[in-house]
């Protein structure tokens, strides 16, 4: 009997690990990817995010494919009276659909989980700083509306990560501001 608890408590560790791991789109295409996402909901346990999350707003995601198949991301985002513009560079890692962003001070992975390429995509980012880790879920459409049933198989999805709850949950408003060629500014 004493043999098979630490046994059972190894098997219980391997599946906690397993279950850990993050999936990836299969046989993602970045080509059908790539063009414009709105963030239409939002999840995290960020304490930045979290103290923001209600005056948020949707924003729009660019997302496009250098030839060595790193991903580059500008997002533009209503701050305030302003728009202000994020872009970011990750390179592509294995599975396809895994990309990481490393700088002197942060660590960022970024997973695509699901995606229909026509009408949606469900990201994963594990962003590591000099700060407590912090985990993200983001539900990005083609079209600014999202689908009730869009919303809830999103809000489904928030338990089974670690660190997620649904009081973390943002469902993004609609803007007309910071539309791309619309006038826009960067910080």
């Amino acid at each position: 009997m004493t043999a098979t608890v630490p046994s059972l408590a190894l098997a219980l560790l391997c599946l906690l690990r397993a279950g850990a791991e993050v999936p990836v789109q299969p046989g993602f295409d970045a080509e059908k990817f790539a063009g414009t996402w709105h963030v239409a909901a939002a999840v995290s346990n960020c304490s930045v995010f979290l103290k923001m999350k209600d005056a948020m707003k949707s924003s729009i995601v660019t997302i496009s494919f250098t030839p060595e198949g790193d991903l580059a991301m500008k997002l533009m985002w209503p701050l305030l009276d302003k728009c202000q513009t994020f872009e970011q560079l990750f390179q592509r890692s294995e599975p396809l659909g895994h990309y990481t962003g490393t700088s002197a001070q942060e660590k960022r992975d970024l997973r695509v989980m699901e995606t229909d390429y026509g009408r949606y995509a469900i990201m994963h980012e594990l962003h590591q700083s000099g700060r407590e880790p912090s985990t993200a879920l983001q539900l990005l459409t083609r079209e600014q509306d999202v689908s009730p049933q869009l919303l809830q198989k999103f809000k489904e999805l928030i338990p089974t990560v670690k660190g997620l709850t649904e009081d973390m949950l943002a469902v993004l408003p609609q803007s007309g501001e910071c539309q791309e060629g619309a006038g826009w500014h960067t910080r």
